[in-house]
């Protein structure tokens, strides 16, 4: 039987005024099922939060404007007797009754195992694919790694151009490039010796290995005697000596001494290139 209550001039939590009619769609219910409460033509109406107590959960409301009633969906999980209180003075009783289970009769089982999905396409194409990507990173890593360690990487970062000229090549450069820059002529002669033995000692030293560009004039002339070329070490000596006179002794060589050392200098260069460098294979006849 459902009960009905009028609420006239009586606050309904301070909520509820003037000549309110509530009621409950249904008294009683059992654990977790639902009842509607509506109110009828009050000033105010409660939330959800003031209707949720005393074991009772109001779970949403919609109000219907054409017949100035507010509905509220309430539900309890705890079996007994619960009031939703409407005012001070007023409330609404509703029962919960609980859930009776027959465990004379209910078969009692166990907990079943958790039963296996077999696996889709997507599942096994997307593991196959992140194999692949892990075997590509892994290569990838290896490559740069053997890049990297045999300075192409560096080339590749460098913004300059790979200089692929044989050690001869490149010191003949040098040496015309110096001869056309005509600095003893302009009075420049410790630069213009400088420049030259600088580019032998670099030569010997990318041609040979000996650490010619750290080393005294005495020292290289020294290495080279000792080394197994059969160089004539005469014209190292004489552009060494001359290049150490004009910048440690201030001297001012002959014009016909800058130029002597000029060819010195092209001539062993020539002369050293021809016993180190590499072999060319000769096919088989």
């Amino acid at each position: 039987m459902k009960k009905i209550i009028i609420i006239g001039l009586i606050g309904l939590m301070g909520h509820v005024h003037g000549q309110a009619i509530a009621k409950l769609s249904a008294d009683t219910i059992a654990l977790g099922d639902q009842t509607t409460l509506s109110i009828q033509r009050a000033l105010t109406y409660p939330s959800t939060e003031q209707l949720s107590q005393n074991g009772i959960v109001a779970l949403s409301q919609n109000y219907d404007s054409t017949q100035h009633t507010l509905y509220t969906t309430l539900t309890s999980f705890e079996p007994g007797t619960h009031y939703v209180r409407l005012s001070e003075d007023d409330s609404l009783m509703l029962t919960v009754l609980d859930v009776d289970v027959d465990t004379t009769t209910a078969e009692i089982r166990d907990i079943a195992p958790i039963e296996k999905v077999p696996y889709t396409f997507w599942e096994i194409f997307r593991w196959i694919l992140l194999g692949l990507g892990i075997l590509a990173l892994a290569f990838g890593g290896w490559w740069f790694w053997k890049k990297w360690k045999s300075g192409k990487v560096s080339e590749w970062l460098s913004n300059e151009p790979v200089d692929t000229r044989t050690p001869e090549e490149r010191a003949l450069d040098n040496l015309e490039s110096l001869r056309q820059k005509q600095l003893w002529q302009s009075g420049r002669v410790k630069e213009y010796h400088t420049e030259l033995t600088d580019t032998v000692r670099t030569f010997i030293e990318e041609a040979t290995g000996i650490r010619a560009t750290d080393m005294t004039s005495d020292e290289t002339i020294e290495e080279m005697e000792n080394g197994k070329w059969t160089v004539d070490n005469s014209l190292l000596r004489d552009i060494f000596t001359t290049a150490d006179l004009v910048k440690f002794a201030k001297s001012e060589p002959l014009p016909h001494e800058h130029d002597r050392s000029m060819s010195e200098a092209t001539e062993f260069v020539k002369s050293l290139w021809e016993q180190v460098k590499p072999k060319e294979e000769v096919p088989n006849a």
